[in-house]
């Protein structure tokens, strides 16, 4: 199992893809492009779903749900919206199908075509401002908090798994406010939701910043982001939050009467999140053994394996098991008893090894006589023996030890792997050779910034919240700068 991964050193994209498809998370389907998320790693989306549902719900958002489908001339009244997604969109042209005269099976029924053509949703800011101006007359409507939880498409010519897929699941926020302020609010409210996600949850240090004009949403003022770093020295988009200014309010005639009594347009946000953190789950911490899952996101937090000899062993040992299982769970972890007859005991160690479960216990016949289990965590894969009679105690902390081992260990690789330049060849070195983020100045135009994406495949992931004024040149044109920006090769 585990043995049967390609190293990380040899090939990296592909240990990624044998680990997605060994540790059992995703597979590609029949149709190109997408692919069928399997039951492990479905339980992962749901752990990060059900504590960014919780993390939404308390800054006072609600879910609800917007069609699949938008007529095509939604998209035609915001210009930039739809120059940014029309080379991804999958149309319906037609709603029936027929059988061939020809006795050559289904064909599409001519005589049944839309008399307008519908966008299976890249994203629905354009169905759900259409929605808004239907709910909002007077300032007392705002602000408006809604999340969807839905699947979008938009279609990608080179896909991986999780990464970049041709329809993916996430969440997108869309609020509307009365005035400028609280909608900036709100941006960098949500921003900071992920970031917060990200660093306690996924064990992810990220940096926070906003993106520069040719790399923001399309439709946006400004797009801020969480950018990450992972082991293979590129960058990750995280998450994005977007302020969108009145645009879609003015595309959509949206207006409210504020509190002076006069007309105004209403100010929007829209912000996601996508399966796409599985990948960065798996790129950012785990190793040639297989996926390293932090406690908060794993679905199975324990796993209990037998070893023995003979049938009364193993119901000594299921007798023991069952009680060790049923107090961690009091504890609220979730913990599995892996009891099968089919599988040695190696074979199951490797494949929990594999499949990243936190914490692996083994109980044999002499731990039943010394009261004991041996403890294996899988962060660095050193094994201690406990007394039995503490697990309910000991287990709870070593995986909020193994939680913050994880996230330290990944700050320190990026750390290591941050590097300020000053010269355009200590640019490509970081670029083009050693990897990881470059805080370089950049002169503030698009024309460089497409300049040295074309030599180097390097981009602005974002400029930094935490900036600091530095005067500077340029690393490419040698024009004055007054600030250092992040640059990354990026998925």
């Amino acid at each position: 199992m585990a043995k049967e991964l390609t190293s990380r050193s040899e090939n990296y994209s592909q240990w990624y893809n044998d680990l997605v498809i060994k540790a059992d998370l995703a597979e590609a389907s029949a149709v190109r492009g997408c692919m069928v998320i399997k039951p492990y790693g479905y339980a992962i989306w749901e752990k990060i779903q059900g504590q960014l549902d919780r993390m939404f719900k308390e800054t006072g958002h609600v879910n609800a749900y917007f069609p699949l489908f938008i007529p095509k001339s939604f998209f035609s009244k915001e210009a930039e919206h739809v120059e940014g997604f029309a080379k991804e969109c999958a149309v319906v042209t037609h709603y029936r199908l027929r059988n061939d005269d020809q006795g050559k099976g289904l064909v599409v029924d001519e005589n049944a075509k839309l008399e307008e053509e519908l966008i299976i949703r890249p994203t629905s800011e354009t169905i759900i401002w259409n929605t808004y101006k239907n709910w909002i007359q007077s300032y007392r409507d705002l602000p408006i908090l809604i999340n969807q939880w839905a699947n979008v498409v938009r279609w990608e010519m080179r896909t991986r798994l999780f990464l970049r897929t041709t329809e993916f699941l996430w969440q997108e926020g869309h609020t509307a406010h009365a005035t400028r302020e609280e909608a900036l609010e709100e941006t960098l409210k949500m921003l900071q939701v992920y970031a917060t996600f990200a660093e306690e949850y996924m064990a992810l240090p990220v940096i926070k910043g906003v993106k520069t004009e040719s790399e923001k949403f399309a439709g946006a003022i400004d797009t801020y982001t969480i950018e990450t770093l992972m082991q293979d020295g590129k960058a990750l988009q995280g998450g994005t939050s977007h302020f969108l200014g009145q645009n879609f309010a003015r595309a959509f005639d949206v207006k409210f009467l504020n509190r002076e009594g006069q007309l105004d347009l209403v100010w929007a946000t829209s912000w996601g999140v996508t399966t796409r953190l599985i990948g960065a789950l798996i790129m950012a911490h785990s190793d040639d053994n297989g996926l390293i899952l932090p406690p908060k996101l794993a679905p199975i937090h324990v796993v209990i394996v037998p070893i023995h000899k003979n049938e009364e062993q193993l119901s000594q040992i299921s007798a023991k098991a069952e009680v060790l299982k049923k107090e961690l769970e009091s504890k609220g972890l979730s913990v599995k008893y892996d009891g099968r007859d089919t599988h040695k005991p190696g074979w199951k160690f490797a494949e929990y090894e594999l499949k990243g479960v936190p914490v692996r216990l083994a109980i044999g016949p002499r731990d039943l006589e010394n009261n004991t289990v041996e403890v294996a965590r899988r962060d660095t894969l050193e094994k201690m023996i406990v007394p039995a009679d503490t697990v309910g105690t000991y287990i709870p902390e070593l995986l909020a030890n193994i939680q913050e081992n994880i996230f330290r260990r990944a700050s320190g690789f990026r750390e290591k792997n941050t590097h300020r330049v000053n010269t355009w060849d200590e640019f490509r070195e970081v670029a083009e050779v050693k990897g990881g983020f470059a805080y370089a100045h950049w002169d503030g135009t698009s024309e460089t910034e497409a300049k040295i994406k074309e030599e180097t495949k390097a981009t602005i992931r974002c400029i930094p919240l935490d900036n600091e004024p530095e005067e500077g040149k340029c690393i490419y044109s040698g024009k004055p700068s007054k600030q250092r920006v992040l640059f990354a090769v990026a998925y």
